[in-house]
């Protein structure tokens, strides 16, 4: 079974490469083509799982509701076919989509789905005149390839992953407890408000600082790869000190853009983790089971405590992703 989904993405595609389009989603589309298919699958299997996790907490809130308003003796004969079909999607369904969809990501994806772009980009740039690798470290280079085919997956996978699994649950959770009651939407609606306002404010700065650490590690990884490399010129005509201080300097530079990220990423995580507890203080209405209306964002809470990684994510990505096209179009002005 491993062997099959494994197979199914061609990480290395026959046609020639070429000169990848000039625009962000442009360049991540020319290496995402081919995995396409698969991405809409992982998406869709993704929304079901979502739909599906919502409908369980709306008939946990039933069952209440049963239990409630009518003679529990009479329970199972009642209701017992209803139980019986939640049964079978909680011991069948819900666990062939999870399978699923976890074959999809791992088996097909993780590692086809980069492989794709660095083979391309390699090809490509293989292609290249002399001038072209005179005027750049061969260690940058090497290193903006492989980061750029990881950033674009993480950027495409995260978005079809955990933003649809996101938006998908959030939407069926608010009309699940509107059809109970519309003011209970309210805390949840001014959840979101929050949410929105606080990735407005911190993607772009995360965005930004990412191009940096990306470009920082590309020269950094430049200058150990390339004294390695040239190694008998470094014996002869350098000092050992002197190559440590150079390789040092680049070193300190990345650093620096580490412990600026860092700090954006801890802030955040500090944010979105006490958000729950903000709204708090407003009326607990019951909605079936007991279920406050605070409960889908903080059901969300991993899926978004994941999104400070994937917020790191698609916003670094975006910023490796334009560093790599400004290289790759420099192929063609040298």
């Amino acid at each position: 079974m491993f062997r099959w989904f494994e197979t199914r993405l061609n990480p290395y595609p026959p046609e020639e490469p070429g000169q990848p389009p000039e625009g962000l989603f442009a360049f991540c589309w020319y290496y995402t083509r081919t995995a396409a298919p698969f991405l809409v699958i992982m998406s869709v299997i993704t929304a079901l799982i979502s739909v599906g996790e919502v409908y369980l907490f709306g008939f946990l809130g039933n069952i209440v509701d049963w239990l409630s308003a009518s003679d529990p003796k009479g329970f199972i004969e009642r209701e017992g076919s209803q139980l019986i079909w939640m049964g079978l999607f909680l011991v069948v369904g819900l666990p062939i989509l999870v399978l699923i969809h976890s074959l999809l990501i791992h088996q097909t994806l993780l590692g086809n789905y980069p492989m794709i772009g660095r083979w391309q980009m390699h090809r490509y740039l293989l292609r290249q005149s002399m001038n072209f690798f005179a005027n750049e470290f061969a260690g940058r280079v090497a290193t903006k390839v492989m980061q750029t085919s990881l950033a674009i997956r993480e950027s495409v996978i995260k978005l079809l992953d955990v933003f649809v699994y996101v938006s998908v649950y959030f939407i069926s959770m608010m009309v699940l407890v509107a059809s109970s009651e519309l003011r209970l939407m309210l805390p949840m609606v001014l959840w979101l408000v929050v949410y929105v306002a606080l990735i407005t404010y911190f993607v772009p700065k995360l965005k930004q600082v990412s191009r940096e650490q990306a470009d920082a590690r590309s020269m950094m990884t430049g200058r150990v790869v390339d004294s390695y490399t040239n190694i008998s010129t470094v014996k002869l005509f350098s000092h050992a000190k002197r190559e440590a201080g150079y390789a040092r300097d680049g070193m300190d530079d990345f650093l620096v853009t580490v412990h600026r990220q860092m700090r954006l990423v801890t802030t955040y995580n500090i944010l979105i983790s006490t958000m729950p507890s903000w709204f708090s203080l407003s009326p607990h209405s019951r909605y079936g089971s007991g279920c406050h209306p605070l409960f889908p964002p903080v059901r969300l809470q991993s899926r978004l405590r994941c999104a400070s990684g994937s917020m790191e994510c698609p916003s670094g990505s975006c910023g490796k992703c334009r560093l790599c096209l400004k290289t790759l179009e420099s192929c063609m002005t040298v």
